[in-house]
């Protein structure tokens, strides 16, 4: 029990332990541990305001107890719970690209905190750890290394926040601040000229599913014949991620929004066609990576990472008015709710106009003599042949054209 002194002034005051901080010392460069006391006054002299005193300090003490954590984790390191929580997400059958990012996350990220015990962290201590890991040098290879990111100091955030709110839960976690994530603001190139610089190249079709389809790349790598082509259309079914120096194929993307389903444009499909194997695209997901980039720099193209290609197929077809209904769906960026509403009725009459003035824009680049059409034939052309306006029948009638013009050349 605490006992209290007298003050010079004649009144007593108690100390009461408190907790113990860890405190960085900016002269040595590490951490150290500082006990931190409540003090407990009485004005009166007497004895009976030492008692006072006293028994104030005991009440705090009785009360901190009863809101200390179970016995069993609270001698727990912070690595030890986190060894702990992984272990109960790996039951639970989390992907394995998340309890890599777990490990990863351990390895790299609060490394002055993991060796502390969960009964010494109070709020005070995770603010400063927070700010000291948001000082943290990344570990690119860049030789002047940069801070890490607000969104991966989030990121590592989210799983020492979920440890603690498991082991520890008594406290106010919320008041924790972070910095603001800032914006990524990337000036994308238009559809013409990636395709431009992508046409006849061997990333062609895995660029084209993620610009015209807005596939992702786990979805572009888990796309086969077998399983995710019937007729016309394509369906994601599977994904493929990296973990570690392998991969692992997934019968579930994402999120369930991002299992749908796409009809194939032809162009597309003569791609596919032309595919040996079942798998469409049968590279690494770091081979593909290095194989656009390096495609960029070939052809002196300012950097876009592959998954920009989404934001530029998002950007194409906000350029065409397509309606946010029909977008979010064809991207996939939506919730389970809004999912339930649209995807039932993905192939009215509606959607497959969506699909027809996408699949016109993209096939206007890769063919824009197309453009060059003369309405007034063509209408003439199909009322003599009884034939119907389609993407199909301009492309006749265009080499049909070709080879009379050619037959004139001759003539003449």
């Amino acid at each position: 029990m605490a006992t209290a002194k007298k003050l010079p002034s004649g009144s007593w005051r108690c100390l009461a332990y408190s907790h113990t901080e860890k405190i960085f010392d900016n002269k040595t460069g590490k951490w150290k541990n500082k006990r931190i006391y409540e003090s407990f006054t009485s004005d009166d002299p007497s004895p009976r305001g030492r008692k006072e005193a006293e028994a104030a300090a005991a009440l705090f003490q009785v009360s901190k107890e009863k809101q200390s954590q179970p016995n069993e984790y609270r001698n727990l390191t912070l690595s030890e719970a986190i060894d702990k929580y992984i272990e109960s997400r790996e039951l639970l059958k989390r992907s394995p690209t998340t309890i890599q990012d777990y490990r990863c996350i351990q390895k790299n990220g609060f490394q002055d905190l993991l060796s502390t015990r969960l009964k010494d962290i109070d709020i005070k201590i995770l603010q400063e750890a927070v700010n000291v890991e948001g000082r943290r040098p990344s570990n690119g290879r860049k030789k002047e290394k940069k801070p890490i990111s607000a969104k991966r100091l989030r990121n590592e955030w989210g799983l020492v926040s979920a440890v603690l709110r498991k082991y520890k839960p008594e406290l106010n976690y919320s008041a924790i601040e972070l910095p603001s994530a800032s914006l990524r603001i990337v000036e994308l190139p238009s559809a013409q000229r990636v395709l431009n610089i992508v046409r006849g190249t061997n990333i062609e079709l895995p660029v084209l599913l993620a610009m015209w389809l807005s596939f992702s790349m786990s979805e572009v790598r888990g796309l086969t014949k077998s399983k995710s082509i019937s007729g016309n259309y394509i369906t994601i079914k599977e994904v493929v991620v990296d973990v570690g120096k392998g991969n692992v194929r997934k019968n579930e993307a994402k999120n369930p929004a991002r299992n749908r389903r796409h009809r194939i444009p032809p162009y597309i499909m003569q791609l596919i066609d032309q595919v040996e194997g079942d798998v469409l695209v049968p590279i690494s997901g770091r081979a593909l990576y290095h194989r656009w980039i390096r495609l960029q720099d070939e052809n002196s193209m300012d950097h876009i990472t592959f998954h920009d290609l989404r934001h530029l197929s998002a950007s194409v077809m906000a350029l065409l008015r397509i309606s946010d209904t029909y977008a979010k769906e064809r991207g996939g960026w939506k919730s389970d709710q809004v999912m339930k509403k649209v995807y039932m009725q993905t192939f009215s009459e509606e959607r497959e106009k969506v699909d027809d003035v996408i699949d016109n824009y993209f096939e206007k680049i890769m063919n824009p003599e197309e453009d060059e059409i003369d309405k007034s034939k063509y209408q003439a052309w199909l009322t003599l042949y009884e034939k119907e306006d389609s993407r199909e029948n301009k492309k006749e009638f265009f080499k049909f054209m070709q080879h009379e013009m050619q037959h004139e050349k001759k003539e003449a």
